[in-house]
């Protein structure tokens, strides 16, 4: 940094002679005559706490506070959030996730905005597996979510959509590190205790129910699995959103399930070793009904399901 030349001026016509001793200025009028020490102390006091004062705005800049979202806007970036899960906006999830902030000091709202920042993210990375070729960042979007989850439990413990949502991020870390023995059993040792608490709170949550499938899928029978196992978890999940009350909830209260679980059913359906294509139709089109913007239903799996049901029509 330079320092100011103009203080020199704010003196009594002098010339200005150097000190021996560093950092101190001595002054002569003009006859000559000493003035003394003491106006160089005075003098290099004032100049210094002038460059640090100026040195210290620079590099420290007064911090800004940005106000805390209003509720209504929380919940217009929520509508948006899961508009883009469906359609499979992995760009808007990323900005729309970065948008909810600051968190609210009031700890029930800041855990449900929490959620929401892992919910987008978390589901930013599902939609990533469906592109090829597979992006990059998926296990960062997935350990941020699980972070964003984790802050909303500690904000609000008995709070239970983050722990699914937590618990089936760490699983989806566990598939990417799948060829690292060491690695998954530390992330399953993460995940684990969130689940089963929501198992403990909520069994019947259907959100808990979605997560829940494919676990069921692709565990032996002999550990409580199965194709069958999984199917019958998914099916528990719809009976449970059919005989949950139609009131008008809080729209920052999770409650969505009913579409993902339906196009869970199809993908079982087309998948299972006897697939029932008939049944994997029906199930997806009522998930298109719900929501018939949904990307993935509409132009992956119903293709999908389509060329099944072509190739089932050829001769043997």
């Amino acid at each position: 940094m330079n320092y100011p030349t103009g203080y020199m001026k704010m003196l009594p016509p002098t010339e200005i002679f150097p000190s021996p001793r560093p950092y101190l200025w001595l002054a002569r009028n003009s006859q000559g005559v000493r003035v003394g020490a003491q106006m160089g102390r005075a003098f290099l006091l004032v100049l210094t706490i002038f460059v640090l004062s100026a040195a210290a705005t620079e590099l420290y800049p007064a911090a800004k506070t940005s106000p805390e979202p209003s509720r209504d806007s929380i919940i217009g970036i929520v509508t948006q959030i899961q508009r883009a899960d469906y359609e499979g906006d992995r760009a808007a999830l990323k900005r729309l996730h970065d948008k909810l902030t600051p968190i609210p000091e009031d700890n029930k709202l800041a855990s449900r905005v929490l959620y929401w920042r892992g919910f987008a993210l978390w589901r930013r990375a599902i939609n990533g597996f469906n592109e090829s070729p597979t992006p990059e960042d998926l296990e960062e979007d997935l350990a941020l979510a699980v972070t964003d989850f984790k802050d909303a439990i500690a904000r609000d413990p008995a709070f239970v959509e983050p722990k699914i949502g937590a618990g089936s991020s760490l699983g989806y870390l566990m598939y990417l590190h799948k060829k690292d023995p060491t690695r998954v059993q530390e992330l399953f040792q993460q995940s684990s205790p969130l689940l089963k608490d929501a198992m403990a709170t909520a069994p019947d949550n259907p959100r808990l129910l979605w997560v829940l499938g494919p676990i069921r899928w692709s565990s032996p029978p002999e550990r409580g699995g199965g194709q069958e196992k999984a199917i019958e978890t998914y099916n528990k999940g719809l009976e449970a959103v059919h005989n949950q009350k139609r009131d008008a909830s809080d729209p920052l209260e999770p409650s969505w399930g009913e579409p993902e679980l339906l196009m869970s059913l199809a993908w079982s359906n087309l998948n299972r070793t006897a697939p029932d294509l008939n049944a994997a139709e029906h199930d997806a089109q009522a998930a298109l009904k719900l929501v018939p913007y949904w990307h993935y239903v509409r132009d992956i799996l119903m293709p999908q399901i389509r060329a099944a049901q072509a190739k089932a029509l050829l001769p043997a």
